[in-house]
């Protein structure tokens, strides 16, 4: 289990900046919280060290290239201790951009990105069906994403 790490208001304003924006230039941040460009720095040291930052990142908007159909897929195995070896699998599939191992009904619950309905019967039939352990799988097509937002603290 990770520690948890003990945060204080600047360290919440400093992520929530970052957050919205992972660019915000430092010294920005560090006049809007009032402190020097040298602390911001060592804040975020200190928070990218205690594991509570995990980098930065750009983020691509599927639909943008194509990927209108955002998937959740359930999966069932034939046998629960199976799923670091189905897992394994799944990470050489490009479309699935989650896998959680979960509670309940599935054992994996998936979320992909496709083309198209014929590309998600192409995976879900020729890949993820095929793949040794799954022995089948549950999909819902998402209509609408109504709420997307990064954690924050």
């Amino acid at each position: 289990m990770d520690k948890k790490v003990k945060i204080d208001s600047t360290d919440r304003k400093i992520l929530s900046y970052l957050i919205h924006d992972a660019r915000k230039p430092y010294l920005e941040i560090a006049r809007e919280c009032g402190i020097s460009g040298a602390a911001i720095h060592q804040r975020i040291r200190k928070l990218e060290n205690n594991g509570v930052i995990e980098g930065s990142k750009l983020k691509v908007k599927p639909q943008s290239v194509g990927y209108d159909l955002c998937v959740f897929v359930g999966v069932y195995l034939d046998q629960a201790h199976m799923y670091k070896e189905v897992v394994k699998e799944f990470q050489d599939i490009p479309e699935i951009v989650e896998c959680h191992y979960t509670t309940g009904e599935y054992a994996l619950m998936l979320k992909m990105y496709c083309e198209s309905n014929q590309h998600l019967m192409d995976i879900l039939v020729n890949t993820l069906q095929n793949i040794n352990g799954v022995s089948r799988t549950e999909t819902f097509i998402s209509l609408e994403q109504t709420i997307n937002r990064d954690f924050e603290v």
